[in-house]
């Protein structure tokens, strides 16, 4: 009897074929961006990249053309509409069908035009609110999600199930990779709708700038946080694209854990600022802890390779140099 998962499928080589024609959705993003770094300076010379402009992965007869005409060998599918749980809670509806829009468009045309291998990117909030800690692959769809981005994450697990479908239907070759949080080159610090490594960075800057004493942060500082640097997680989807053909997804984390508060003071020290760090107890801490299990990617082979501390140095040179700059 066949094995119905296509589990037994035998991964091709893409470090083998640099000339391929591989398709980066979402390249100008915080995760394709270094993805295509990492292509790059791996010897890859065939990308394809299109802008929103260029291709609107939302409608199905541009993205369908799209495939028909460059006909790519490989696809990372990496755009996506993100945002924080502001956005989420006023914008439902198209975090939902947006990203249901791209995923379905880009995964069936991708299999239609006979691109051989397909990685599909998630997020951690594709798991369960009260998920065990360290959270390994098989919490999926065991208990009820975060009420805050459920819109969200009920995509990208529509987005895994997708793979999975085409994989026992049709024998294809499409991976899902569930990153934790990630920081990096290209993300997003502003000062609304950012996530709390790039808002502590633009805090504790814009405080150095202005002489102010202290830098108040919200709750205790206690919870515990994972954080990845993208470059790692580029690094980490070039080899799966090129080691990995199973079934499952696989959970890329870093594998470390910080508090917010070790978290707050080594941003702090890294951007220079000699004031006082000051926790608001008032204010909500949110979960106590967020780790993903990551051993099954240990044990294909692949670990991260960029330090905290070292990443923040990198990310706190772009920043200024990329947002600090700019605005002057």
């Amino acid at each position: 009897m066949a094995n119905t998962t296509g589990s037994d499928m035998k991964p091709g080589s893409l470090m083998s074929e640099k000339s391929a024609k591989i398709f980066v959705a979402g390249h100008r993003g915080l995760v394709g961006s270094a993805i295509v770094r990492k292509l790059q300076e791996s010897g890859f010379t065939n990308l394809i990249l299109r802008t929103h402009s260029e291709l609107d992965l939302t409608n199905q007869a541009d993205v369908e053309t799209f495939f028909s005409t460059e006909k790519p060998a490989y696809v990372i599918l990496a755009a996506a509409k993100v945002g924080g749980i502001h956005a989420n809670n006023t914008y439902p509806a198209d975090f939902i069908a947006v990203n249901l829009q791209i995923q379905t468009n880009v995964i069936h045309s991708a299999y239609t035009h006979g691109v051989k291998k397909l990685l599909f990117l998630g997020s951690s909030c594709i798991y369960p609110k009260f998920a065990p800690q360290p959270i390994p692959e098989s919490a999926l769809l065991t208990g009820p999600l975060e009420p805050t981005n459920e819109w969200y994450a009920i995509a990208k697990i529509a987005g895994i199930k997708m793979c999975q479908a085409y994989r026992i239907q049709h024998q294809w070759d499409a991976i899902s990779g569930m990153p934790t949080n990630l920081y990096g080159p290209n993300d997003n610090f502003h000062p609304e709708n950012s996530h709390v490594l790039p808002a502590l960075m633009r805090r504790f800057h814009e405080a150095k700038a202005n002489d102010a004493e202290e830098v108040v942060v919200w709750g205790s500082g206690s919870p515990l946080r994972e954080f990845l640097h993208v470059d790692d997680l580029a690094d980490a989807c070039v080899f799966l694209m090129d080691k990995y053909s199973g079934f499952e997804h696989v959970n890329v984390g870093s594998g470390v854990e910080v508090t917010i508060k070790e978290l707050a003071e080594l941003v702090k020290e890294v951007v220079g600022f000699e004031g006082k760090l000051v926790w608001d107890c008032t204010k909500p801490d949110g979960t106590p802890r967020k780790l993903m299990d990551s051993s099954k990617l240990a044990s294909l082979g692949w670990t991260p390779k960029v330090s905290l501390r070292d990443g923040l140095r990198q990310t706190y040179d772009w920043y200024l140099e990329n947002v600090v700059q700019k605005q002057q």
